[in-house]
């Protein structure tokens, strides 16, 4: 008996002691990935930098109900009850009035070179029509190209023009302000006038997909070379360090043109998004992103030392990218300081590029400011990876 009991003693120490040995052996392989985590900085910076990127941006940045809009006056009426409608207008948080408007030819181009998201538009005689109880019009043209950012603006004309008129509707005119409003509110919501919200995504999907796509693919590019060891038999041929690049760049710039034109051919045949401005300009200016994008994701790929690090810094970059350009949010809804930092990003420009050209018809004249800083910070891009991709050589 007590044989028994001193051998399941025996065992039980030996179950003890294998369990502590794993213990300790899971206890070093734990501290063994700490160790190896820690020196991995990019990987250190991801884990700390994505959550709070997040939390910034999700909590400071974003809204959806954007006020301080850029808005044109076109006031063909210089009566007391239009100053005060025009006074109004100025005090509420919805519209920072940056333009007047010379007339209707001005206005469209204010709203077509994407300077102004409204023009109001007071009629002439619109002080003696209202008094005489002719409800005059008073038209709103709003850039629905983004639906979300124009429904709560649009609610803040009406209760503006009412607080202005019923502060001035005394004495003998009071009638008026006790009935329904003494003018006719005309909306007019151009490029999407049944606010689709897929008239809006879908155009902006170009530029996001694109921006992914670009970016992982030549981000891995080097860090594919080298972990292959591949990149030593590159170099030795008769290749310069500038040809490379290019040459490694130029087949993605084919890539990134198919992806563009099937989602062209999708968003028309299936969405139904109409293509209002010229492909002939679409197109080049597309190229222009495509390479900005492929600059970037060179940029990453001599600055990483392995595929995995390539991979997060292509989303360090793309999160921001995505909630600050205005595709999923509005981007006149974001702080100033938010809209600073969308400026500095490609996709920002791209999308206004590109949804101004399908829906609104623009032309390079009124993409003139998003063309050129498409273009400059496509030059800085390349600058840099041809630089980084030097010091990665030596």
């Amino acid at each position: 008996m007590s044989d028994a009991r001193d051998a399941a003693g025996t065992k039980t120490a030996h179950i003890a002691a294998a369990f502590e040995a794993s213990l300790r052996r899971m206890r070093a392989i734990f501290v063994k990935e700490f160790i190896q985590l820690r020196r991995d900085r990019v990987t250190f910076a991801m884990i700390v930098g994505i959550p709070l990127i997040q939390l910034l941006l999700f909590g400071f940045a974003i809204n959806t109900d954007p006020k301080h809009l850029p808005t044109a006056l076109l006031v063909q009426d210089d009566g007391p009850l239009a100053r005060s409608l025009v006074a109004a207008l100025r005090a509420t948080d919805y519209f920072d009035i940056e333009a007047m408007a010379a007339g209707e030819a001005d206005a469209d181009r204010l709203i077509l070179s994407n300077k102004a998201q409204f023009v109001i538009d007071i009629p002439p005689d619109f002080d003696r029509r209202l008094i005489r109880g002719e409800k005059p019009p008073l038209l709103v043209v709003a850039d629905a190209t983004d639906p979300t950012a124009t429904s709560g603006a649009i609610a803040a004309v009406i209760g503006a023009a009412n607080t202005a008129l019923d502060r001035e509707l005394k004495g003998p005119l009071a009638h008026l302000a006790q009935s329904a409003p003494p003018f006719e509110l005309r909306i007019q919501r151009r490029y999407n006038p049944a606010g689709e919200t897929r008239r809006n995504i879908v155009p902006g999907l170009i530029g996001t997909i694109l921006t992914m796509t670009m970016l992982i693919y030549t981000g891995l590019s080097v860090t594919r070379e080298l972990e292959r060891g591949t990149m030593e038999a590159l170099l030795a041929m008769p290749v310069r360090p500038t040809e490379i690049m290019l040459g490694k760049i130029s087949p993605y710039v084919v890539v990134g043109a198919v992806q563009m034109a099937t989602i062209l051919i999708v968003a028309t045949l299936l969405f139904g998004v109409p293509v209002v401005g010229s492909l002939w300009l679409l197109v080049p200016l597309a190229l222009l992103f495509i390479i900005a994008n492929l600059s970037v994701g060179y940029t990453f790929s001599t600055v990483a030392v392995n595929q995995l690090q390539a991979i997060q810094l292509t989303f360090f970059f793309f999160l921001p990218s995505i909630l600050l350009s205005g595709f999923m949010f509005p981007f006149r809804g974001m702080p100033v300081w938010a809209q600073y930092l969308g400026e500095c990003l490609p996709l920002t420009h791209f999308l206004r590029i590109v949804r101004s050209v399908m829906l609104k018809g623009s032309g390079f004249g009124d993409l003139a400011v998003d063309t050129g800083a498409l273009a400059l910070f496509t030059l800085v891009a390349m600058s840099i990876a041809i630089a980084r991709f030097r010091q990665t050589l030596d």
